[in-house]
């Protein structure tokens, strides 16, 4: 039995999950395909609900992904989802239909496997073996296709990578993205031309497709790698309707910096790309527009750190650590701490005067909950775990800053203020609660396993937390989404 007890939260009110009971011996067994959804109703009969993914078998605990009632914030007393030996990373389809699963952590019981569920359902319907490791995987709008970066995945005469396109429908891989090298006696008719860099040709390489984007309407997929900076500093766009056909698949666009992550207009014709610059190996980070007409890099604006990004209306707000890193305000052990951006797509500037700090680690979850509180996530951060029993008084610090993004106080926490609530470990799952002003965040996986805590968006409860225990439960938790509306 793991029982969690934490301290109240500077800023915010925590309350950890409520009621997870031992785990049903029995599991929910994975499905290869035919099932038949309910016509009504879910398996769990909880009409609010949100999957977290347990990464572990322990005792009689499963590794599998738990059902929970997003309304009251208790478990589900069903059995855990089968969806691989740890399954982790979830995404939901636009429809909200299917949530994909990816299992695998790179050792010898990796199956790198890629779960579909049914979430009417509640029941896996399928799974996918993909060659290898992956970090970010995305699905077209009307959920018909999902698209898997696979930066590992051997390729028979070239250097490894592909991007798998998954069926939704049929649960098989349907294509596989990559790029041929350059044939010094092509046959005769050549073969259509699969990657073009844009005025260079075809290049001959195959990136290591690390991170994916896509647009609002599917017709555009934006692919990249890590590495050296002749391929990281490309930007791979993909056509998904030219798969298959004879006209050019991916075409590279030079002129970027360790691009990251990309945010596209409504009509999908100019993308916004962040490059990540000096934390992933490069020289600036900034904000750059793509012209997805003419496939051309704008002019990068500067921004002092950026590795993760969500957008608010024309507001992108843009997290990262500064190389060399920001120093720490007084008040806190730590030396290393990073920077929140605020930046203004419609003019292209950033937008914040003084510098908003945050901690350190390297960001790649974020997400806006109610009452204008933005969670931000990061791993490796500077820790700071006092010894046991702590000292009264004694910090705790770890990967989880909130901001507050309103122009009035949001109780105790003024405007532009950052809270680091004394919770430690690395964020891997942030889930804002769209019914309820809540947030979950799953946090942990680096200090004593991940734990689901639940963070009241609209109230300083210092001096008045609500704790509860997380008892009768083995496991790690790892990610966390809400299922419906």
């Amino acid at each position: 039995m793991i029982i969690r007890h934490e301290v109240g939260a500077p800023g915010l009110k925590k309350v950890l999950i409520l009621l997870f009971s031992l785990l049903p011996a029995s599991l929910s067994l994975l499905s290869c395909g035919g099932y038949s959804a309910p016509s009504s109703g879910t398996g769990s009969g909880v009409k609010y609900r949100a999957f977290i993914t347990n990464s572990v078998s322990a005792g009689t605990g499963f590794a599998g992904v738990y059902v929970v009632d997003a309304a009251n914030d208790l478990r589900a007393f069903v059995s855990p989802i089968s969806a691989g030996n740890t399954p982790g990373m979830m995404v939901l389809t636009p429809n909200r239909n299917l949530t994909l699963v990816f299992s695998g952590n790179g050792t010898e019981f990796s199956d790198n496997q890629l779960t579909v569920i049914n979430n009417s359902a509640e029941s896996a319907i399928g799974h996918v073996t993909l060659p290898g490791l992956t970090e970010s995987f995305v699905v077209s709008p009307d959920g018909s296709a999902a698209y898997v970066a696979v930066p590992t995945a051997p390729v028979i005469g070239q250097s490894p990578g592909v991007i798998d396109v998954i069926g939704l429908n049929t649960g098989t891989t349907t294509a596989e993205i990559s790029c041929p090298p350059i044939n010094p006696n092509p046959p005769n008719p050549p073969p259509p031309p699969v990657c073009v860099t844009k005025d260079q040709g075809d290049q001959g390489f195959n990136p290591p497709y690390h991170f994916l984007s896509i647009g609002n309407t599917g017709n555009r997929v934006l692919g990249f790698s890590k590495g050296s900076s002749s391929v990281a500093n490309l930007v791979a766009v993909i056509t998904p309707s030219s798969v298959g056909t004879a006209n050019p698949v991916v075409t590279f666009v030079p002129g970027f910096d360790h691009p990251v992550w990309a945010y596209f207009n409504s009509d999908d014709t100019t993308a916004y790309v962040v490059n990540c610059g000096p934390e992933c190996g490069g020289a600036q980070a900034s904000v750059q527009t793509l012209d997805l007409t003419t496939n051309t890099a704008g002019a990068p604006v500067p921004v002092p750190a950026a590795t993760v990004a969500v957008v608010s209306n024309s507001t992108m707000y843009l997290a990262g650590t500064p190389m060399p890193a920001q120093a720490c305000p007084s008040g806190t052990q730590a030396t290393s701490c990073g920077l929140l951006t605020v930046f203004d797509l419609s003019s292209m500037t950033v937008t914040n005067t003084a510098p908003i700090i945050i901690t350190d680690g390297y960001h790649n979850r974020m997400a806006l909950g109610a009452n204008g509180q933005l969670f931000i996530g990061a791993h490796t951060c500077t820790e700071i775990v006092p010894p046991v029993p702590p000292p009264t008084g004694a910090e705790v610090r770890g990967c989880l800053s909130i901001y507050n993004t309103q122009n009035v106080p949001v109780g105790s926490i003024q405007p532009g203020a950052v809270t680091i609530p004394p919770t430690t470990g690395d964020v891997t799952g942030i889930q804002p609660i769209a019914t309820r002003d809540v947030v979950y965040v799953v946090q942990g996986q680096n200090v004593q396993g991940g734990t689901l805590y639940v963070y009241d968006t609209k109230t300083d409860a210092v001096n008045a937390v609500e704790e509860q225990k997380l008892s009768n439960l083995i496991g790690d938790f790892v990610d966390v989404k809400t299922i419906d509306f």
